[in-house]
């Protein structure tokens, strides 16, 4: 299935903390020469660079301004979440490019690609203790100026000493701003950068020199506590990062085992995990038998049996007994390191409520620059207010001015609801998934694999009476033959038959067939034969015994009474007569009855579309609880069925395997992929992907969901309602710059904090 052609590619954007405003215009086309942007960090080519205080849109778009016309830029890819951009070049552009990006305020790091996704992501932006004391410093001294102002006599000697003060202070806390301030300013760009810089500098030229020092060094902290807090949301993915341990226990050639580093371990070596331990990396069993906890990838709550032939995770727990596996996958493709890269995208691109609000914003903020100018100009004339009192409203509605909890508000909010999906096992693979959810009014679902287990399963077994003149055989005898010719045939069907009779006579799965058999033939749609004991015997379907004029009014009976269940038969004959019969189907998954029960409720419309024979999916549908089935559908069929539930019900989604249903996934409103964990073409082709088979997850999408757009929407009312309240107390004496830096910054936080309560919105819904 290709990208859904719903849904572009949107820039990066995962605005960060209050470093930050929405571009005022839209980024410039790219230059002479430069190329489609990668898709990928590094997209395969390129140098990385992590600008530690780039963490937004705004950020985004003064570097591409500062790079228009750069010829031999090819492309960039910005990763906002993980703050590094990739850059692909002429190694001769080179510096030409940093040289821009480091005119433009920021300082470029090269950085070292990372094995697995453990590099830039677990990065936050956190100053060391170096920056620490420089902000301690800048406090104290913004202090100090306050009160010599206060307490000092007015006498030149102390306003000197206080205009020292300050200035120091606003140095020591602002360096970093005003640095990038200028260079916004001198490209006619309007960010926070710019104007705090124009606010402080109007403060301190008109007298105001101790409440200029105060509110630069109080944004300055407000700034490092709120980036703290981003973090949490940006990082919440990255405790995953830390499930996969950094070393394997591997077998070397000699037989011994010898710990190895995860990174460096190849494909095919042999790993052992001992009780207790996590899996390093992805694997298929090949010795012993465990029960692993699977929540950190499926979201699974009770722990999954393995034995030989099982699949293992990178980053799940070995709870009981040794294992050990074949590598399937190296560090930096494991199931689990696919998830934070698919994660990590989400967070880059734009939700519709960010988009409307990144908009909104770049109109705002030039508006209120201009509010504050005229403010400047023409109250004096027209109130006979002293210039310098005008001034100063005009700089209080310069800080008020900024947009950073507006902006804010949807990141910080979409990043954590995709964190928290992840961990319980639903991968969202972009915001405007998670946000579009909630407008869900029908479900189209496949059958096979997403409501029935996908997995035929034997669910009944008739051994039927000898006929009158023929010599009886014994129960236990026919089932043996059933079974040895059933664990001969590798069709679906016969290994469904061979494991139900193992299973109910005690044997362990996967046994080799216990009896004899002589002439072993596979009759091609119809069965199998063989001699046992020096007679023909046939296991077969409704064909094969018409063929042999076995079939009676008694069989045809029992044959009907099943196949109106939706089961396949399959009967055990010899020449003379039919000794037993087997009952084959597709059973439903414990979960689906109650996941269909809660979409019910939620208003949603479930509808199940199926390629089988109408009176097996009208009988699966009757078991499930769904009112709505279409069968005997081909691929096209169910693309056109999805066409009609959406001029019908609105939105709709399409659960299926990622691969079978690809038209139709295609074409829903949102594709969701049930089931595909370690399955690289339904993570890379849904849009949602369901790690395990629980359908239980999508009620739960919804939900979440729907949280979601209740969390914006009172973020967004926050941040406005706080700036339209300052605005008029700024405009009628009572708001100070104190008061304003307070309520930008409070803002913010609030919009952060309010947005963090997403982490918990899945961990605390019941974990079914």
């Amino acid at each position: 299935m290709s990208p859904s052609p719903h849904t572009p590619p949107a820039p990066a954007d995962a605005c960060g903390h209050c470093s930050c405003t929405p571009p005022s215009a839209p980024p410039p086309a790219p230059a002479a020469g430069q190329g489609a942007e990668s898709t990928a960090p590094g997209a395969g080519h390129g140098t990385v660079f992590r600008i530690a205080s780039m963490d937004c849109a705004a950020e985004e778009s003064e570097i591409r301004h500062a790079l228009a016309g750069v010829s031999g830029l090819r492309g960039l890819h910005f990763q906002l979440a993980a703050r590094t951009l990739a850059i692909d070049a002429l190694p001769s552009a080179m510096p030409q490019i940093l040289a821009a990006i480091r005119r433009a305020g920021f300082d470029p790091q090269p950085l070292a690609q990372n094995v697995a996704g453990k590099g830039a992501q677990a990065h936050s932006h956190q100053p060391g203790a170096e920056g620490l004391g420089r902000l301690g410093l800048a406090l104290g001294l913004a202090v100090a100026a306050e009160l010599l102002a206060f307490l000092a006599p007015e006498t030149r000697e102390f306003q000197v000493a206080g205009m020292a003060l300050a200035a120091t202070a606003i140095w020591l806390a602002g360096f970093s701003t005003y640095r990038k301030g200028v260079a916004a300013l001198g490209r006619g760009r309007l960010n926070i950068n710019a104007l705090m810089t124009v606010a402080v500098t109007g403060a301190f030229v008109i007298g105001q020199w101790p409440e200029a020092a105060m509110v630069m060094a109080l944004y300055a902290l407000a700034e490092l506590i709120e980036a703290r807090s981003v973090d949490r949301a940006r990082n919440a993915i990255k405790g995953l990062l830390d499930l996969a341990p950094d070393t394997a226990e591997v077998r070397q050639p000699d037989g011994a085992w010898q710990q190895a580093t995860a990174a460096s371990v190849a494909l095919d070596a042999v790993v052992r995990i001992r009780p207790g331990a996590r899996v390093p990396l992805d694997g298929v069993v090949i010795a012993g038998t465990s029960a692993v906890n699977q929540a950190s990838v499926t979201g699974e709550s009770m722990p999954v049996d393995k034995t030989v032939g099982d699949p293992l995770f990178a980053g799940t727990i070995n709870d009981t007994g040794t294992l050990e596996m074949r590598v399937t996958a190296t560090a930096s493709n494991t199931t689990l390191a696919r998830i934070i890269h698919a994660v990590e995208q989400a967070q880059g691109s734009r939700a519709p409520t960010q988009q409307f609000v990144d908009k909104f914003a770049a109109i705002y903020t030039p508006v209120v620059f201009a509010l504050a100018v005229a403010v400047a100009v023409l109250m004096p004339w027209l109130m006979d207010v002293a210039w310098t009192q005008a001034l100063y409203k005009a700089l209080v509605l310069l800080v008020i001015a900024c947009p950073c909890a507006l902006v804010i508000a949807t990141p910080v909010t979409v990043v954590s609801g995709l964190a928290a999906a992840a961990r319980r096992g639903i991968l969202i693979k972009g915001g405007v998934y998670l946000e579009t959810a909630h407008q869900i009014r029908a479900i189209a679902l496949d059958k096979t694999g997403t409501i029935t287990e996908g997995r035929p399963r034997l669910v009944a077994t008739e051994v039927l009476p000898s006929p009158e003149g023929n010599a009886p055989v014994l129960s236990a005898q026919v089932l043996r033959w059933a079974g040895d010719l059933a664990a001969h045939s590798d069709h679906p069907v016969s290994r469904a038959i061979a494991q139900g009779l193992a299973a109910a006579q005690g044997a362990a799965p996967g046994a080799a067939p216990g009896g004899a058999l002589e002439a072993f033939t596979a009759l091609p749609g119809r069965g199998v034969q063989a001699r046992v004991a020096g007679q023909r015997l046939v296991l077969g379907n409704h064909r094969l015994m018409e063929e042999l004029g076995l079939c009676n009014p008694g069989i045809e009976a029992r044959l009907a009474a099943h196949e109106a269940q939706g089961r396949t038969v399959t009967l055990l004959a010899t020449d003379a007569a039919v000794l037993a019969l087997f009952a084959v189907a597709d059973t439903i998954k414990d979960s689906s009855r109650e996941a269909l029960a809660a979409l019910h409720a939620l208003g949603v419309v479930p509808v199940m579309l199926t390629g089988d024979n109408t009176v097996t999916a009208r009988t699966i549908a009757a078991q499930a609880g769904l009112d709505e089935v279409q069968g005997n559908l081909l691929p096209q069929d169910k693309l056109a069925a999805i066409e009609a539930l959406q001029a019908r019900h609105g939105l709709t989604a399409m659960v299926g395997d990622g691969i079978n249903d690809a038209p139709a996934l295609a074409r829903a409103d949102i594709g969701i992929a049930m089931g595909a964990a370690g399955t690289d073409t339904a993570m890379e082709a849904a849009d949602v992907v369901i790690m395990n088979d629980d359908l239980r997850r999508i009620p739960q999408l919804i939900r979440l969901s729907r949280q979601t757009r209740t969390v914006l929407w009172q973020n967004i009312a926050l941040a406005l309602g706080i700036k339209v309240v300052f605005l008029f107390l700024a405009l009628f004496n009572g708001a100070s710059m104190w008061m304003a830096v307070f309520a930008d910054m409070g803002a913010s936080l609030i919009v952060v904090f309010n947005g963090l309560r997403m982490l918990r919105a899945v961990d605390e819904a019941p974990a079914k």
